[in-house]
């Protein structure tokens, strides 16, 4: 009996220190648990799926503004189509003066040499003219003088059949102020209208850098003109052999310095135009120089620059 009464106290007493050492266990585990430092999560990184799901920023990206050349062109196209030609020159201006594109505003040079040319040769509304009712002792010679202008272009754009006016008769009369500037270089020429581009030329200049350089007007227009070549014989309009096609405008300097001889006017050999390939003089293509002969009045100031 004693001795199992004394293996019961040895069985009881090793419970108890397990007991002691599972307590103790327990209250380190706990004590641990609850005193560590708090630890920091990382921020994804920029490939993680949270990252991926993050909201994107509210702030638009910056872009660099493009060239309003083209949304320009086409509203001047639109309007021209729709007939308002007024609105087409204004959008065809723009682009000039905003756009750096260059097929834009060769494409908007184009159409305002339609636009404006239509706008001056017809009864058509525009700032460049004055609505006058024909006084007594008015003439188209007399009218298109006081006013700047030419007998054709009043008698086109009101689509008078003749030169004969009547006291009453209304008529729309243009009063823009034309410039010619030519360069040898290019080969071109620009018309401007009280100092803005209204249509671009292709030309002809002399050969071997001939044609004068300065400040020039027009003194006097030939229609269908004859040609007196250098040792005096004079060739007729319509000949093959004169080179003066169908008009012919002679210049002369501004300051009234001696020049002789020198002129613009038009050609039978297209082919030649865009070159330096005339005896000094400016040429055209034939349909050109008669638009150009229609618009300008003598005196008409001319730049040709190399």
């Amino acid at each position: 009996m004693t001795d199992i009464y004394l293996g019961q106290q040895k069985s009881n007493k090793g419970c108890l220190v397990i007991a002691v050492l599972v307590a103790v266990a327990f209250a380190a585990f706990v004590f641990w648990r609850f005193t560590r430092p708090a630890t920091s999560t990382p921020p994804p990184s920029a490939e993680s799926p949270a990252a991926a799901e993050a909201p994107a920023s509210t702030a638009a990206p910056s872009t660099p503004s493009s060239d309003p050349g083209a949304a320009l062109l086409n509203s001047a196209r639109q309007f021209k189509n729709e007939d308002k030609y007024l609105e087409a020159r204004d959008k065809a201006y723009e682009v000039l003066d905003q756009s750096s594109n260059a097929a834009a505003r060769t494409a908007a040079e184009q159409l305002l040499g339609e636009v404006n040319v239509a706008l001056v040769l017809s009864p058509r509304q525009m700032p460049e003219k004055i609505d006058y009712a024909v006084q007594p002792g008015d003439a188209l010679v007399l009218l298109a003088r006081k006013n700047g202008t030419t007998i054709d272009t009043i008698q086109i754009g009101n689509r008078l059949t003749s030169a004969n006016i009547r006291v009453g008769d209304r008529l729309r009369i243009f009063t823009g102020k034309f410039a010619i500037k030519v360069s040898k270089s290019r080969n071109d020429m620009v018309l401007l209208m009280n100092d803005r581009f209204f249509k671009r030329y292709f030309v002809g200049t002399g050969q071997y850098g001939k044609t004068p350089t300065g400040e020039l007007v027009i003194k006097d227009k030939i229609p269908n003109p004859p040609w007196w070549r250098s040792d005096g014989k004079q060739i007729p309009f319509g000949d093959t052999n004169n080179v003066l096609g169908t008009r012919w405008m002679s210049l002369k300097y501004a300051d009234d310095s001696p020049l002789s001889g020198y002129g613009i006017h038009g050609t039978w050999e297209p082919e030649t135009i865009g070159k330096q390939a005339s005896a000094g003089c400016i040429r055209l293509l034939n349909s050109d120089v008669e638009e150009l002969f229609t618009l300008v009045p003598e005196g008409t100031p001319v730049t040709i620059t190399e």
